[in-house]
């Protein structure tokens, strides 16, 4: 046996015999601590995220229909498309689908990091109270999301 098989024995034994860290005990006792989903259970940071949703798809369509103009122009169908979106992540949230949750995370992400950058070249003092709500709003739901997500795809206990 050459001294390089050796080598690759021993750090197997020694990582086979090495004890998990604290951060790894940590996940263990968080994923311990999880509950699954009950049948027909809704988290509510998955509730809100679907009222959310819904209320944005339906002001999109609202104010397509209206012909409210966007910085002085007329609403493309990028609108519609966003509405659309909106609506379908909100049916997906509703009905608690992992991909429905995933996804509005995204847009929540997308929304913290622009709002961040905008808040630089806000000039009135309302701006930044609005900057600042909507990233607070954002990212509280961002967070409590996490772990609706978690429990979304955790299988059954009885597994």
């Amino acid at each position: 046996m050459s001294n390089r098989q050796k080598r690759k024995q021993r750090q197997r034994a020694t990582s086979r015999q090495r004890a998990p860290s604290r951060s790894e005990q940590k996940d263990a006792e968080a994923r311990a601590a999880l509950a699954p989903l009950e049948p027909g259970e809704r988290p509510t940071a998955v509730t809100v995220g679907a009222v959310v949703a819904l209320s944005f798809g339906i002001s999109n369509f609202v104010m397509y229909a209206a012909g409210v103009e966007i910085r002085g122009q007329e609403p493309n169908v990028g609108v519609l498309l966003f509405g659309a979106l909106m609506l379908a992540a909100a049916w997906g949230m509703w009905n608690v689908r992992y991909w429905a949750v995933l996804g509005m995370q995204a847009l929540l992400a997308l929304i913290i990091l622009a709002f961040s950058i905008s808040a630089m070249t806000v000039s009135s003092a309302l701006g930044v109270v609005i900057v600042l709500v909507v990233i607070a709003g954002a990212g509280t739901l961002f967070w409590f999301m996490v772990k609706a997500m978690a429990r979304i795809q955790m299988p059954t206990r009885d597994q």
